[in-house]
């Protein structure tokens, strides 16, 4: 009994590995390593990310480009390149800072809402077309907050944030 019980086992155990093995190999579909990126493209210019909203926050700009550029050069195998024949050119403008009430409790604000809105353009060289795409979020924050502790608060977050979305856009199909 003792021996079929363990070729039962080893079966069960050889199974399992190969499932697990089957599947670890389909989740590559989920990593952004040079994902939607044709062969064909080697190089990508990121431009400084413009700031166009009626309110502007000084510092949101260059971090996201930054922070952007960063995600970019650890998360593909593209090459960045300040040169103008750049196979990919990478473009984005913030169009929407905005700050609203989203709660009233008691006569009082209970939460404020920062949106913030982006455009980002992508224009290939090797085929001659530009996609185009916007990203909104927001975030909430307590009503007792000033908008710059506010901004101070949620600053990393937002910046991460947004360069994970403006990435997810440029580099997945849309």
């Amino acid at each position: 009994m003792n021996k079929y019980l363990n070729s039962f086992f080893t079966s069960l155990v050889i199974s399992g590995i190969l499932i697990l093995a089957t599947l670890g190999s389909s989740c590559g579909v989920y990593r952004f390593n040079d994902a939607s990126i044709p062969d064909s493209i080697k190089t990508v210019k990121i431009n400084f990310f413009e700031n166009k909203s009626p309110y502007i926050n000084p510092q949101l700009s260059p971090k996201l480009t930054d922070k952007f550029r960063q995600k970019v050069l650890a998360q593909t195998r593209l090459t960045q390149t300040n040169n103008d024949n750049a196979d990919w050119e990478i473009s984005a403008t913030i169009t929407q800072y905005s700050f609203i009430t989203s709660a009233i409790a008691g006569r009082q604000t209970a939460t404020n809402r920062l949106s913030v809105g982006i455009q980002v353009t992508l224009y290939d060289r090797k085929t001659e077309e530009t996609r185009r795409v916007e990203v909104t979020r927001s975030w909430e924050f307590q009503g007792t907050q000033t908008i710059q502790e506010a901004e101070s608060n949620l600053g990393d977050e937002l910046v991460r944030t947004l360069s994970d979305e403006i990435f997810n856009k440029v580099f997945s199909n849309w």
